[in-house]
């Protein structure tokens, strides 16, 4: 159990870390990183799948299923996107 949660909680610290050294959302990662087309699509494609990987962690961490769980993912996940 202690080693399932400290995996869980190692991946979690690596993934906001690495992905959010910045806390920038993806699209103004985007922006600053001045891509565009493809590009553009690709890093944003790729960001919104690790954003869904991370707020899935965290829901699963605060144990939330059902309603609570996909409203919980759901504005995380639009949090680390931006507009």
């Amino acid at each position: 159990m202690f080693k399932t949660s400290l995996f869980t909680a190692s991946v979690l610290m690596l993934l906001s870390h690495a992905a959010w050294a910045q806390d920038l959302t993806c699209t103004a990662a985007a922006s600053e990183k001045k891509l565009a087309g493809a590009a553009k699509i690709s890093f944003l494609k790729k960001c919104e799948k690790d954003a869904t990987a991370r707020c899935d962690l965290g829901a699963q961490e605060k144990k939330l299923f059902g309603a609570a769980k996909n409203s919980f993912t759901k504005k995380c996940i639009k949090d680390a996107v931006g507009s």
